[in-house]
């Protein structure tokens, strides 16, 4: 979103909404928004942790597929400012194990629609809410209302065994962005997803531990676990930046994931 001259539109009067915005990745992304001056509203299953995750940010307790919690969220931020951003971080794996395990037993059904449940259709419910009240703003002068930017993961596009249900969610992401971008178009609404590879959130390294391999082996460069900070910082540049559309950008270091 950007001036007359084409500079970054001043946050000041603007609001955001962070899905998952009590995780690591959401948390991060709020706290950058927060510092940025950006108003922040959090929507979170869980946001007890709220205050200390994101300080500043106004917290919704709810799920992404709950209609009415994403109303509330939105609700919340056009009162704050004018309604600008949605970030997607909500989400998350399921267990499912293989498509047909060694013992010949297939993959539980319900596990895999969970997956496609928290993941793509959360993301897209999300999406099609904010995105409708983002219609409402008025253009800059390139005609823009809003920018929505979801998350995926390198595991959409290099999905390992024993992932096809969380790939498989990540994938449909992926796989919204461009139609979606092109939807949103006569509204003025841009859409990105980050792709990202391992990154250092409290989950991953809660369980660094209990893992049979390093998460961060293949990974080129800097060889280690990406931050979520650094993970924020994209969302931030691709908020700002008014010709960013329609694209999947990997965050990942250079990682490419082997079956």
């Amino acid at each position: 979103m950007t001036d007359a001259d084409g500079r970054p539109v001043d946050p000041a009067g603007r609001s955001a909404v962070v899905t998952g915005g009590c995780g690591g990745l959401g948390a991060a992304t709020a706290r950058r928004l927060l510092a940025a001056g950006w108003q922040v509203v959090v929507l979170d299953r869980v946001v007890d942790a709220a205050a200390d995750v994101a300080p500043g940010a106004v917290a919704v307790a709810g799920d992404v597929n709950d209609d009415d919690a994403v109303a509330a969220a939105i609700g919340q931020a056009v009162a704050l400012g004018r309604l600008s951003v949605l970030v997607n971080v909500a989400g998350g794996a399921v267990a499912g194990g293989l498509t047909v395990d060694a013992q010949g037993e297939p993959h539980d059904q319900a596990a895999f629609v969970r997956s496609m449940t928290i993941n793509a259709v959360g993301t897209f419910n999300a999406a099609r809410l904010v995105a409708a009240a983002m219609a409402a703003n008025d253009p800059d002068a390139d005609g823009q209302r809003g920018v929505i930017v979801n998350t995926a993961s390198v595991a959409a596009l290099e999905g390992q065994r024993g992932q096809v249900a969380y790939a498989a969610a990540k994938a449909a992401i992926v796989g919204m962005t461009l139609p979606m971008a092109r939807d949103l178009a006569p509204i003025g609404v841009r859409v990105c997803t980050i792709a990202p590879g391992p990154m250092a959130t409290p989950a991953l390294l809660s369980v660094l531990d209990h893992l049979d391999e390093d998460p961060t082996e293949g990974i080129v460069n800097p060889p280690r676990l990406g931050k979520p900070d650094e993970f924020a910082q994209l969302v931030e540049s691709i908020v700002a930046n008014p010709y960013l559309n329609g694209e999947i950008v990997r965050l990942d270091g250079a990682l490419r994931l082997q079956g």
